[in-house]
């Protein structure tokens, strides 16, 4: 690895979910843009799973996957289909937060 790539990756702040692809991929996707307005959403689509990111923070609210999805939702469902996430991970019954934080 050189010098720069390392410089790279420890400027790398990004976060999201990693899912199978999955009936609730698209309705995840859909609920990121609408949850954090303003955020450069990245999606990466491998066909067997979908990275989801973006800098900082991206949250996931239960209501607007309700709304993508057009059916109930629980937050357990997201957990199921989740293989891997980057950054920290905050989960509530309401919503799920992914985020960087940085400590010395």
């Amino acid at each position: 690895m050189t010098i720069d790539n390392t410089a790279e990756a420890y400027s790398n702040n990004r976060v999201g979910p990693v899912l199978r692809a999955s009936s609730i991929t698209s309705g995840v996707i859909e609920a990121a843009h609408v949850d954090n307005p303003g955020k450069a959403i990245r999606v990466d689509d491998k066909l067997a799973y979908v990275r989801i990111d973006a800098d900082g923070e991206l949250i996931l609210r239960r209501a607007t996957l309700e709304e993508t999805l057009g059916r109930p939702f629980r937050m357990s469902e997201l957990e199921v289909n989740l293989s891997a996430f980057a950054g920290r991970i905050e989960t509530t019954d309401d919503y799920v937060r992914f985020y960087y934080e940085k400590t010395l």
